[in-house]
């Protein structure tokens, strides 16, 4: 089971996520938090895997909160609303591993919860669109030039939210040298993650 924790300040928001994530059968909602300060104490005590956290909370923010939380093992989504797209490259930096807005389709939701749990990154097509126009895409000066064709396949598939169990079944390839193929494309584009180069195969029109 994916164990989840919610952190949001309005507690119709709360039910309604919990009502949705209880029906899947391989997530369970562990607890809710209705401020950050909340939320850090109740992922230090129940250890959730995932954590869907507001941005706008009382006592403490979601940015706050964020940083209360670096370094440990729960994976957060940060799910709030589209007037919050200045908050993106705020949000990914301070250790947020996917970014949905609430109006995301319940299915997705589910599916981000999930691969996210897997570690991957999940950006909303919004949020990936408002981190390009600040600016936010990658390092300086990054190139695809050095990368062959099959770390180019790897990176429109990472891109498209793939894990590396779907690339390796996609390209037809073992998931270990999936991992290699990662690694030399992070290398090669000077970037530090997944959701760097995804932006980086964004920009340059690669999906």
């Amino acid at each position: 089971m994916i164990r989840v924790l919610i952190a949001d300040d309005h507690p119709v928001v709360r039910q309604g996520l919990r009502t949705f994530l209880d029906l899947q059968e391989d997530i369970s909602v562990v607890g809710e938090a209705g401020d950050g300060a909340e939320a850090v104490e109740l992922v230090e005590r129940l250890t959730p895997d995932v954590l869907l956290l507001d941005l706008k909370m009382p006592v403490l923010d979601g940015l706050a909160t964020l940083g209360r939380l670096a370094g440990t093992a729960t994976r957060v989504v940060v799910l709030t609303s589209v007037s919050d797209r200045a908050d993106v490259a705020p949000a990914i930096r301070a250790g947020a591993a996917g970014f949905l807005y609430k109006d995301v389709d319940p299915s997705a939701l589910a599916q981000g919860v999930r691969a996210v749990h897997e570690g991957q990154v999940l950006l909303a097509p919004e949020a990936a669109e408002a981190m390009l126009a600040d600016g936010h895409g990658g390092g300086d000066g990054l190139t695809a030039t050095s990368l062959t064709d099959r770390e180019r396949e790897v990176l429109a598939l990472i891109a498209a939210g793939c894990s590396n169990r779907e690339i390796a079944r996609n390209l037809t390839v073992a998931e270990k040298t999936v991992k290699t193929h990662v690694s030399n494309v992070l290398m090669k584009l000077g970037v530090q993650d997944r959701t760097q180069a995804a932006l980086y195969a964004v920009r340059h029109g690669l999906v």
